[in-house]
């Protein structure tokens, strides 16, 4: 088993004044462009909601690192049977919800249990798939059993999608939501603001510096510059503007961080449908796209270009961008011999900036090898509604964030890309269950290999994390190995 287990007023009025600038500092204001759908990770796929809540408000079995590292949250401590099937978890003594009353095992299997059922409507309900049983041995003590290994299992089981909940509040957590984390919720003024507030019982409460933290949500590019600049905002961790870093960067008020995400942007396909359930036309749009004008143009440069679905800084990323050299002659070819001369496609973007500028670049690159492409702008609701839900589209530019999400390629045609390849099921089973590090490794190769081959999306670029942050704040992460990012380090220096 790995356990991880006042001064004196003396100096006067400018003793005063520096203490109540100091008192000035235990609150931050953070910018997103996205804002929740709701307020429960566990029942809404919206990246917004981990990025504010999980590890903040509610909290999981285990939790990940700035780094990928899994490590310990809810449950102190486990052991894992030789075989790979059983976990035996420790929970953490005297944890309270933020309604006072206590946490114990019975809520984990509440949780689990209410994720596996069949009317389940947990975003990623398959992390679940893999298990057989959960139990509460006692009250700090919980065995799940699988039916089958599962190498992301800790890792999943960090996700907010498998944040603890309690069953007396688990129905009302979508607008008033009640967990364990070192922040509870406080206020929502849908358009406008989100406030979380520190919880003073909970078990790091000590080492959390900042009182409350407030969100404000701002679609526009324009506007989150200048709510930073007016000093309205603290931060904004995903700065949608790229443009705009030179002039951060000149000013002596702010550190521009460039990072990682987890997040693949793509040209979707929907493979369900003419033209694109024909591989060949798939093939063409990714011979027609110029993935480096697409990031020079779309993102100033900064991302990069990928030929798979796969982040470029993990270890078994494969380089796969040229698979598809840019080349609108051969593009031209393929259309041709899949009898798809002059196509008429629609491309139905979300408001986020990085896919309107994609669109504008792809729809000339397309133009050029005869595809004639029709853009819609679209709001989010629209999209999750029509293209997500219901697969009412050609064509859309989406990033998915989610760490090791190889798995919607196996998601079957319900799912919005409508690819159902049962030779890459099968080989995303074994990426799955295979828990000796060397062989997963040229497992996920494979992986990428099959999907570029098989050109499901145009691969775009790997989506970078830009933050803006005044100088005198620590403790953020400058990369996102996960849709959450935990706020009981942040400080003032």
């Amino acid at each position: 088993m790995t356990r991880i287990p006042y001064r004196p007023l003396v100096l006067g009025l400018a003793a005063a004044l520096v203490a109540t600038v100091a008192a000035a500092k235990t609150d931050i204001v953070m910018g997103m462009q996205q804002e929740p759908t709701v307020l429960d990770p566990t029942v809404d796929a919206t990246a917004a909601i981990d990025g504010i809540f999980a590890h903040n408000v509610y909290e999981s079995l285990t939790s990940v690192t700035e780094s990928g590292e899994v490590v310990p949250a809810l449950a102190e401590a486990w052991t894992i049977s030789p075989d790979g099937l059983v976990y035996i978890f420790d929970l953490a003594d005297d944890v309270t919800f933020h309604d006072g009353t206590a946490f114990d095992a019975a809520d984990v299997k509440f949780t689990f249990d209410r994720a596996m059922a069949e009317d389940s409507v947990n975003p990623t309900k398959g992390i679940f798939k893999p298990i057989r049983s959960v139990e509460a041995v006692d009250p700090g003590t919980v065995r799940i059993t699988l039916s089958e290994p599962d190498a992301f299992f800790l890792f999943n089981i960090a996700q907010g999608d498998a944040a603890i909940v309690a069953p007396e509040t688990a129905a009302t957590n979508k607008t008033d939501p009640v967990g364990t984390g070192p922040y509870r919720f406080e206020d929502w003024t849908r358009g406008s603001a989100l406030s979380l507030v520190k919880y003073p019982a909970h078990r790091d409460a000590a080492e959390v510096a900042i009182e409350k933290v407030t969100f404000r949500f701002i679609a526009d590019a324009a506007a989150a510059v200048a709510a930073l600049m007016a000093d309205e905002l603290d931060a904004f961790p995903s700065m949608p503007a790229p443009e705009v870093l030179e002039q951060f960067k000149a000013d002596p008020r702010f550190d521009v961080v460039v990072g990682t995400t987890e997040a693949e942007v793509i040209l979707a396909l929907n493979n369900s449908r003419p033209p694109f359930d024909d591989i060949r036309v798939r093939r063409a749009v990714n011979h027609a796209l110029d993935r480096r004008s697409i990031i020079e143009g779309a993102y100033y440069g900064y991302g990069e270009a990928i030929g798979s679905f796969f982040p470029p800084h993990h270890t078994s990323h494969v380089d796969l961008t040229g698979r598809y050299p840019h080349d609108v002659e051969k593009a031209k070819a393929l259309l041709a011999e899949a009898g798809a001369g002059d196509l008429q496609v629609t491309l139905r973007t979300p408001h986020f900036p990085y896919a309107r500028r994609s669109a504008e670049i792809i729809q000339n690159q397309l133009a050029r090898a005869g595809i004639a492409v029709a853009i819609e702008q679209v709001e989010w609701g629209f999209w999750i509604g029509e293209v997500y839900k219901k697969k009412n589209y050609d064509m859309t530019i989406i990033a998915h964030p989610s760490p090791n999400d190889m798995g919607n390629f196996a998601r079957g045609p319900e799912y919005f890309y409508g690819y159902d390849n049962p030779d890459f099921n099968a080989l995303y089973e074994r990426i799955r269950t295979e828990t000796d590090p060397a062989k997963l490794d040229a497992l996920l190769k494979e992986g990428q290999r099959f999907l570029a081959e098989d050109a499901v999306h145009g691969f775009l670029f790997q989506l970078p994390k830009l933050g803006v942050y005044r100088k005198e704040l620590s403790g953020y992460w400058a990369s996102s190995p996960v849709l959450f990012a935990p706020l009981k380090d942040l400080r003032w220096n």
